[in-house]
């Protein structure tokens, strides 16, 4: 590797490190800063790497605004036998990021030229201020004020998290002025929003089939549901056991599937009030969220992986919750088995669209085909018997279940199914006790054709 636009090497943790952050949240693309790497794309390593993560997120987490929360993620990896730190960051969207000690200023604002961390000129800094968005779910505040969150602690709860007490600002869940926001009111027990899960009957939206919403409460517990129902119930498993081997299709992807659910959910436009939805047809499987991705380098960035995250409070919970592994990994992911055609853009909304896989629609049939055989060959053999035992109750008819069994080659269980089903057809009576009674069978034409039938 080299340094880059988009790659910074770090032989040790350094002073700089915020810079070379705040470069990158004000690039466009963001970007990689490797510690334990020298410069020249030797790997030095790291000593005691757990605690230089922390210090990173605390580092990054404390000497920057806007708060970039969200939008960085710290890994560990090896390296020719040698332990390095990972910080991937990801371009934000309320530039300009700057130093908190020295503010909005030509010290503290930097910007990414080439493979060099650079000051950013005051008339930057002023332009990119004048633009920055207001316009989003953490500067918005809530329809409701109301709020509980115990579902979101729950879930906290389950991943080994407490929320404490200040946990509203640490997750950034309140406006300026010390308001609940919007991403408050989506995490909410309690809110106004529903996504909606649409079945049709055919390949179009004329014949619908079923519809149910999701939501009305945490957006957590809104994904969940969603991904139960189409990871559970909609994408079933054909299976196929060959003697060679055990042949499992699903319909779609199951991990493009999870992927592109949860950046539905997570990276909707919830600023224009609309929320995802989900279309299941007979051919295809199609998620429409909200957003905008233009042509030209911004959807090259898009499908690698370098989009900016719309909701990085949302991004952060949903992290937090391991329900996204890191930053830019959800697309790749998805571009492993569906083609960038998978991908619609509009003028205001993003559709992805997952066709049925056709191997696992031809392999399902021909699971039906040696099903169907399957039960037609039960059919007989369980005709068979019947005959088999109403033909021994008529040379015998004090034979008991036993002998029933022994004769027929069965268990005493299918013995007595068959006979309470034919007693129940009328095909079969019992006269007398259990010790010491007899079987007699109905004479005619309703036994001859009764006796065909399967228990």
């Amino acid at each position: 590797m080299k340094e880059s636009n988009r790659i910074e090497f770090k032989r040790e943790l350094s002073d700089s490190l915020e810079r070379e952050a705040i470069a990158f949240l004000n690039y466009r693309d963001g970007g990689i800063i490797y510690v334990g790497i020298n410069d020249n794309g030797t790997v030095a390593g790291v000593p005691n790497c757990d605690a230089v993560q922390l210090a990173v997120k605390d580092r990054l987490k404390n000497n920057i605004q806007p708060s970039c929360m969200g939008l960085f993620d710290v890994l560990h990896e090896t390296r020719d036998g040698k332990e390095i730190i990972k910080i991937i960051v990801a371009g934000g969207s309320e530039k300009p990021y700057y130093l908190r000690k020295f503010g909005m200023s030509e010290k503290g604002c930097f910007i990414r030229i080439g493979s060099a961390s650079e000051p950013m000129p005051v008339k930057m800094i002023e332009e990119l201020f004048a633009r920055r968005t207001r316009n989003s779910i953490t500067r918005i505040r809530s329809p409701r004020q109301d709020l509980g969150f115990e579902q979101l602690r729950i879930y906290y709860q389950e991943a080994g998290l407490a929320l404490g007490d200040k946990f509203a600002e640490n997750l950034e869940l309140r406006t300026e002025d010390g308001d609940y926001n919007y991403a408050a009111y989506l995490l909410a027990d309690e809110n106004g929003n529903s996504v909606q899960v649409a079945k049709y009957a055919g390949t179009d939206r004329v014949d619908l089939a079923e519809s149910k919403e999701y939501g009305f409460c945490c957006l957590v517990k809104t994904c969940k549901q969603v991904l139960d129902r189409l990871e559970g119930m909609e994408n079933r498993t054909i299976t196929k056991i060959t003697p060679r081997e055990r042949i499992n299709r699903n319909l779609w992807s199951r991990v493009a599937l999870r992927e592109a659910v949860i950046n539905a959910i997570i990276h909707n436009d919830y600023t224009a009030e609309l929320v995802p939805k989900f279309e299941i047809f007979t051919d295809r499987l199609e998620i429409t969220s909200a957003g905008t991705i233009h042509s030209g380098e911004e959807r090259e960035d898009f499908f690698a992986g370098y989009s900016i995250p719309r909701n990085k409070t949302l991004m952060r919970v949903f992290k937090d919750l391991d329900m996204v592994e890191y930053l830019g990994s959800g697309m790749p992911r998805i571009l492993k088995a569906y083609s960038r055609d998978a991908y619609v853009f509009s003028s205001r909304f993003i559709r992805t669209v997952f066709p049925i896989d056709p191997t696992a629609l031809e392999l399902e049939k021909e699971v039906a085909q040696t099903d169907t055989g399957a039960e037609k060959m039960s059919e007989k053999v369980s005709e068979k018997v019947s005959e088999k035992i109403l033909e021994v109750v008529r040379r015998n008819p004090e034979v008991t279940i036993s002998e029933l069994a022994k004769e027929t080659g069965v268990t005493t269980r299918t013995v007595e199914r068959h006979i309470k089903r034919m007693q129940g057809e009328g095909i079969l009576e019992r006269i007398g006790g259990r010790k010491e009674g007899h079987w007699k069978t109905v004479a005619g034409d309703k036994s001859a054709s009764k006796a065909n039938r399967t228990a």
